[in-house]
């Protein structure tokens, strides 16, 4: 028996599919739908960076929460990162120091 000391910078199909709890052909499907982002090697094997599986979580609620499609959890995962974005430069602008202001002013 061999351990890992350190994380895999990426993953398998098969790696992936256990560790997000996918049928590699459901990860295949995936893929193919733009829901993962997955880069190629020169073999033509799928590798997976270890934050997709992240993805994959947020993506497994979304389907169970909202009872969305396939093609659909695409369009909403955008949409709440895009919200995600304009709150954050929102939040940023809101925050930003008035000019002539000290820096050292709250609120």
């Amino acid at each position: 028996m061999t351990t890992a000391l350190t994380r895999p910078r990426r993953l398998d199909t098969e790696m992936f599919g256990r560790l997000t709890g996918l049928h590699p052909e459901m990860v295949r499907r995936w893929v193919a739908l733009g829901l993962l982002d997955v880069t190629w090697d020169s073999a033509g094997r799928m590798w997976f960076a270890p934050s997709q599986v992240a993805v994959v979580a947020r993506l497994q609620r979304l389907r169970a929460g909202f009872t969305l499609n396939y093609a659909a959890l695409g369009l909403v995962a955008d949409l709440l990162d895009r919200i995600a974005a304009l709150e954050a430069a929102s939040y940023r602008s809101r925050n930003r120091p008035k000019e002539g202001s000290p820096w050292t002013r709250i609120g």
